[in-house]
Formats: C-alpha cells, structure tokens, sequence
C-alpha cells in the first residue's frame, strides 16, 4: 500500500468559501496566505482542522463520544489524506521562549508518557538498547571483554559506583562516610583522588563523583583461576550497585602511573 503524500480538497464551501479545491503535500510547511475575508481561516481551522478533529472523535469508543458529543461536518464534498490534527490559536501566544508546538498544545505530556512506557532507550555513544542486567550478567561481560583485549600487560581495571553528578558542593560528609565504609579512593571528575590525602574540592563547580570499589589487575596467569575472579568481580559490582541504587560502572585503565596492589586480591 502506497504511502499518502498529499491531502486533497475538494468543493469546499464553509463560510465564505466558494466551491474551493485544492491539494498540497503532506510532512512539510504549507502556509495559506491571503487578504482579510479571502477564507484562510475557514480552510485551515473551519475544513481542515474540523474535519480532522471529527474523525477522530468517531474512531472513539462510543462510552468516549458521549462525553465529547457529536461534532458537525464541514461544509465539503471531499477531503483524502487528512489526519487526526490539532490546531493552535494564534491568540494563545505563549511567553517562554523554550515554548514548543508540544508544550503550548500539552501534547507533550502525552508524548511523554507514550515514549516511558513503550520506548526502548538506545546508549548515545554505542547504539546499544539500554536494559537492566544482573551482576552476573554485568561480570560475564567484563569477564568476556577481558579474554578478547588481554595480552602480555596486566589488564587493570576499576569497578565504580557513580554516586553524585553534575551537583556543586565541598562534598564533605559524602567523603567522611565513604571513609567510614572502607573506601580508600574516589574519582572527581576524571580525576582519581586518595580520601587519606590533603585534597580539596571546588564546592562553586558541578562535580561528578565516583566511589572506587576495587582495583583489578588481571594476566593471563591469573584468568586461568576464573572462578575466583569470577567471584571477586560479583562481589565488587554488587557492593557499587548497592552503593550507588542499582548502577556500576567498570573503566579500564591505560595510565601507567596510576598504583595497583602488587598482589590483587584474586
């Protein structure tokens, strides 16, 4: 079936038009252009507008048209094409620049709700759906990435929990408590930060702040004992996502100066 590309009007006759036909194509912007009484109005709101507004209200339950009533036919022969439309009054001339078509018609929170409850979230950088996984199923992704890249050099990494972002402050009592919890390190930013150094944080800045929950060195020596990797790995993202409510995160790390314990925990 042929997509419709245009909408077709034919003996249109509301107000003071006079047997008017015409077509123009449909998904771009068609603008109706004429002196005071030559009909734009009555085409646009009165023909178009009405009879779109009205087939849709007949495509209701009847339980919902009684509510709404039954709505007059414009004074036309034929219209095709035409869908189910809204109409804007030139009077109702909002005042917030960021106002759109979906914010002065509250169509947008329709929108809205439509895009939460059948949407599919998509990552912006790789494209992939964004799902909820378990912690097994985030380890045996880590774990399957590791035996593709890994080769002669350990391969280091750090498994986070995102824990403010994009927040101002000195962020000292979230410092002093991750102290109290154990926690040795945190990363600021793209910065990696040791709580029992002298540092400071610029409280007038927004900050991203990330707990360091383990520091992984792996070889190919070590991966042979992939369970208790396995198992250590379970017990690092489970302690970032009760951290954090249910979010980790994993980077791997390049930078040769950063310190790894000579003898990981494996």
């Amino acid at each position: 079936m042929s997509e419709i590309t245009k909408i077709t009007v034919k003996g249109a006759r509301e107000n003071n038009l006079k047997n008017v036909s015409l077509e123009f194509p449909k998904n771009k912007l068609v603008v109706f252009t004429g002196v005071s009484g030559s009909g734009k109005s009555s085409m646009a709101f009165d023909t178009l507008f009405a009879e779109g507004q009205r087939r849709y209200v007949e495509s209701l339950s009847s339980y919902a048209r009684q509510f709404l009533g039954n709505l007059k036919r414009p004074e036309v022969d034929l219209i095709e094409g035409l869908s189910p439309s809204i109409a804007i009054n030139q009077k109702a001339i909002s005042h917030n620049p960021r106002s759109t078509v979906g914010t002065v018609t509250e169509i947008y929170d329709y929108l809205r709700l439509l895009f939460a409850r059948i949407g599919h979230p998509h990552c912006p950088n790789c494209g992939r759906e964004v799902a909820p996984q378990t912690s097994k199923q985030i380890v045996t992704q880590i774990l399957d990435k590791i035996k593709q890249e890994i080769d002669s050099t350990p391969y280091r990494l750090l498994i986070l929990s995102p824990i403010t972002r994009d927040k101002a402050g000195d962020f000292h009592g979230l410092t002093e408590n991750l102290r109290k919890q154990g926690y040795k390190w945190i990363r600021v930013d793209s910065n990696i930060i040791d709580l029992y150094s002298d540092f400071g944080i610029v409280k007038t800045n927004k900050h991203n702040i990330d707990a360091v929950c383990d520091r992984v060195s792996v070889t190919k020596e070590s991966l042979k004992n992939e369970l208790d990797l396995y198992g250590r790995l379970i017990d690092d993202v489970e302690s970032a996502m009760k951290l954090s409510n249910g979010l980790c995160l994993v980077g791997q790390v390049n930078d040769v100066s950063f310190e790894f314990p000579d003898q990981p925990r494996l």
